[in-house]
C-alpha cells in the first residue's frame, strides 16, 4: 500500500501547479461524474473511484453479440435542466435531442376499432391551454372523466411542495378524493407516473408525484417535452463523460472498490482501496444509500440507520429483435396490457436487419424475478395484439435486463428518510439521486445531487463555484 498517496497528482499541486485543493469523489454513476467535474472546473484536483469496469452507473450498455444494448430505456424531460447542462458539459447534447414538442402515442390493446391509437401532445399556448385540446380528445377516458381531470390539475397546481404533510400522503388517495376514477388513473396518471415514480399511484408519496406533475405538466409549455439518446448510454455517460474527466485533469480509476473513509492524521480525510491509501480535504460519496451506510464514518449522520430504511424499486427490460420493421414510430405507451412503453432502438444498437423494441418496465415487483421463457409467454402475444405487424414476424432474439435495485421507492415518508448533501462531518458530502434533491430517481436528480454536492464541498474549500447550474438544494 502506497504512502499517502494525493488525489490527481504529487503531493501539494493542482493540475495547474499551484498549491490547491484535493478531492476524492466515490462512486462514477451520474452522480459522481457531475460532482468530480464540477470540482475540477473549480481548480480542485480530483480522484474518481469507481468499482465496475465502466463510469454510467444504473444508466450504461453492454454488447449482446454485433448488438450495443442499453440496460434500460432513459428519457429525460425539457425541465430536466441539469441533466440538459451535464450533456452540455460532456459535449453530448446533440446525441440526445428533445422532441420539437411533446407528443405520446398511447395504444389500448382493448380499445375499439378506430380509437385504439390516442395522442397526448402540448400546443404552442400557455399553461395550462397547451394541453387543453389534447386532453378534450383522449379517446380512452370519458368526457366526464377528461373534465374531471382538468379540475384535479388545477388542485395540484395550487398544493404547496413546501410543506412536508404532503410526503406523508399517498397520491392515489389524493386522486381518487379529487374525483379520479380507476380509468383515469390507469390511463393518464400512472401512465405518466409509473415511468417517471417508479411506482403506481397507491404506493407513491403525493410530494413526489406532485412534484412530477407540477413541474413536467404545469410549469411551462414545453416542459414535458421527452428526450432521449439515439446512441448507446454508454456514449454518454461512459465513453464521453470518461473524456471530459480526463480533459478537467481528473484522476480516474475504475475496478477500484473503496472499502473505508476515515479521518487522517493531519485532520483531512483518507480513502482506503485495495493497495493504496488517498488522503484529500473532501470526500464525496455517491454511491446508492446502503453503499454510503456502510463506509460512513461515526457520526457523520444523526441517525444513519435512516438510510437503510430508504427502499428500493425495481425495473425490468424486455428486449425483443424481429426479422422486420413492426413499429412504424420512435415509441408508444400502452393500455390495457401489461407493457408499459416501448421504443424502437434499431439504429442506436447497431442492427443492420429487423427490429429491435425495448420495452421498459417500471415498478416491476411482481416480474422482476420471472424466468425468461415467462416473460416470453407473456408479452410476446401483448406486442401482436399491440401491433399487428408483429403477428407475422419471427422473433429472433429475445432477452432482459433487470435492476433489482434500478431507484429508491418513492413511498409516503421517504422525504423525511432522505438526507442532504452536507453531513455532520466537515469536508464530507453525500451525492446520489436518493438524497434530498426534491426530484424522485431520476438521472436528473442523480446530476442535481452532484451539483450539490460540489456546491457545499466548494464553499468549504474556498473555492469558485460560479460555473455551478444554480439550484435550491431540499432541506
Amino acid at each position: 500500500m502506497t504512502e499517502a498517496a494525493r488525489p490527481g497528482g504529487p503531493p501539494g499541486e493542482n493540475r495547474t501547479g499551484r498549491p490547491g485543493s484535493t478531492a476524492v469523489v466515490v462512486g462514477g454513476g451520474l452522480a459522481g461524474v457531475t460532482t468530480a467535474l464540477a470540482l475540477a472546473d473549480a481548480g480542485v484536483r480530483v480522484t474518481l473511484l469507481e468499482g465496475r469496469p465502466r463510469l454510467g452507473g444504473l444508466a450504461f450498455s453492454f454488447q449482446r453479440g454485433t448488438l450495443t444494448v442499453d440496460n434500460g430505456q432513459h428519457v429525460y424531460l425539457r425541465c430536466c435542466t441539469a441533466y440538459r447542462r451535464f450533456l452540455d458539459r460532456i459535449d453530448a447534447a446533440a446525441l440526445a435531442p428533445l422532441q420539437n414538442r411533446l407528443d405520446v402515442p398511447v395504444l389500448d390493446a382493448a380499445g375499439r376499432p378506430g380509437r385504439r391509437l390516442g395522442r397526448l401532445r402540448r400546443d404552442a399556448l400557455p399553461v395550462p391551454l397547451h394541453l387543453g385540446r389534447s386532453l378534450a380528445t383522449y379517446p380512452h377516458l370519458s368526457l366526464a372523466e377528461r373534465a374531471k381531470v382538468g379540475r384535479a390539475a388545477l388542485a395540484l397546481k395550487a398544493l404547496d411542495l413546501d410543506d412536508p404533510a404532503l410526503d406523508e400522503r399517498d397520491f392515489a388517495g389524493w386522486l381518487a378524493a379529487h374525483g379520479q376514477s380507476a380509468r383515469a388513473v390507469e390511463a393518464l396518471w400512472d401512465l405518466v407516473g409509473v415511468a417517471t415514480l417508479n411506482a403506481v399511484a397507491r404506493d407513491a408519496s403525493l410530494g413526489l408525484a406532485a412534484m412530477v406533475f407540477r413541474t413536467g405538466l404545469l410549469s411551462d409549455p414545453g416542459a414535458a417535452d421527452i428526450g432521449w439518446a439515439h446512441v448507446p448510454l454508454g456514449e454518454l455517460h461512459d465513453r464521453l463523460a470518461r473524456k471530459a474527466l480526463d480533459s478537467a485533469g481528473v484522476r480516474t480509476e475504475l475496478r477500484t472498490r473503496v472499502t473505508s473513509v476515515r479521518v487522517g492524521e493531519d485532520g483531512g480525510w483518507r480513502v482506503e482501496v485495495p493497495g493504496e491509501s488517498l488522503d484529500a480535504d473532501a470526500v464525496v460519496l455517491a454511491v446508492p444509500q446502503r453503499e454510503a451506510y456502510d463506509l460512513l464514518p461515526p457520526g457523520a449522520l444523526d441517525r444513519p440507520e435512516r438510510l437503510l430504511e430508504i427502499g428500493t424499486a425495481p425495473i425490468l427490460n424486455v428486449h425483443v429483435v424481429y426479422d422486420r420493421q413492426v413499429l412504424s414510430r420512435p415509441f408508444f405507451a400502452a393500455l390495457g396490457s401489461p407493457v408499459q412503453w416501448v421504443f424502437d432502438r434499431t439504429e442506436a444498437s447497431g442492427l443492420s436487419e429487423g427490429q429491435y423494441l425495448a420495452l421498459s418496465q417500471s415498478a416491476a415487483h411482481q416480474e422482476i424475478d420471472e424466468p425468461v421463457a415467462v416473460l416470453r409467454e407473456r408479452y410476446l402475444p401483448e406486442l401482436e395484439r399491440l401491433l399487428p405487424g408483429a403477428r407475422g414476424a419471427r422473433v429472433k432474439d429475445f432477452f432482459v435486463t433487470r435492476e433489482r435495485t434500478a431507484t429508491f421507492a418513492p413511498t409516503p415518508g421517504v422525504g423525511r428518510l432522505r438526507p442532504g448533501a452536507r453531513t455532520k462531518a466537515p469536508g464530507l458530502y453525500l451525492a446520489g439521486a436518493w438524497t434530498a434533491t426534491g426530484w424522485p430517481a431520476t438521472m436528473e436528480s442523480a446530476v442535481r445531487s452532484g451539483v450539490s454536492a460540489a456546491d457545499a464541498a466548494l464553499a468549504a474549500l474556498g473555492r469558485p463555484r460560479d460555473h455551478l447550474f444554480v439550484h435550491e438544494e431540499a432541506a
